[in-house]
């Protein structure tokens, strides 16, 4: 596993985003495991951020696109971190873009979008913070679509639960795939932090023992993708 990816998965713990303990999740299911991408709330969290998602980005995409979409509202500060360490990381202007939940109908920047224009010819990445069902890229695939003759290069999220979708057994990110066309990825997955943090002092204490390992593997047993 590359490095910046084993300082993410510290980086999500330290800063209270990935906990472990017992969740009940919007879907109903009662997880071992919960990531609240909003708690990246100071400066320092919110630039170091930008510079993990943009090294995954780099790594699977490279540097060949125009425009970072972050859906409202949670993909609007990871979105605009993100263009800030592209440029400072790799010296590319990456244009920021995000919906509105409600289009504006006044002033210069009416519509449904904020951040730069979407025109003919843009090439995109979609940025989020994790997807559990794809209901989100539901909504998204179509206003970015509306905008011209646009190709969408992929999917970028923080942490791949690797539990089944809304529709399959397939994971959300393997429906994203099947269903829209582009690829989707995250800078890890559960099988990276488990591997990462198993029975390893993190934070000051060892936040996935024994106990929440054997937590995990039952969760996988019932909710896991094929």
């Amino acid at each position: 596993m590359e490095a910046y990816k084993q300082e993410f998965i510290e980086f999500m713990v330290e800063s209270d985003v990935l906990k472990f303990g017992e969740f009940t999740l919007k879907s109903g299911r009662k997880s071992p495991f919960f990531m609240n991408a909003g708690l990246y709330v100071t400066g320092t969290q919110l630039h170091k951020l930008g510079q993990y998602y943009a090294k995954a980005i780099h790594d699977r995409y490279g540097d060949d696109f125009d425009v970072l979409f972050g859906p409202a509202y949670k993909g609007i500060p990871i979105g605009v971190a993100t263009c800030i360490a592209f440029s400072e990381l790799y010296g590319r202007e990456i244009k920021y873009c995000s919906n509105r939940k409600e289009a504006k109908d006044h002033g210069g920047d009416a519509g449904i979008l904020l951040g730069s224009p979407i025109k003919d010819g843009d090439r995109i990445v979609i940025i989020e913070d994790v997807t559990t069902s794809g209901k989100s890229i539901e909504e998204t695939f179509p206003i970015i679509k509306a905008q011209g003759d646009v190709e969408i290069l992929g999917l970028m999220v923080s942490l791949n639960r690797m539990e089944k979708g809304r529709d399959s057994d397939k994971s959300a990110l393997e429906e994203i795939k099947e269903k829209y066309g582009f690829d989707a990825n995250a800078i890890v997955s559960m099988d990276d932090v488990v591997e990462h943090l198993y029975n390893k002092e993190c934070n000051g204490k060892v936040v996935i023992n024994d106990e929440i390992k054997t937590a995990i593997d039952k969760y996988y047993e019932q909710y896991g993708a094929k």
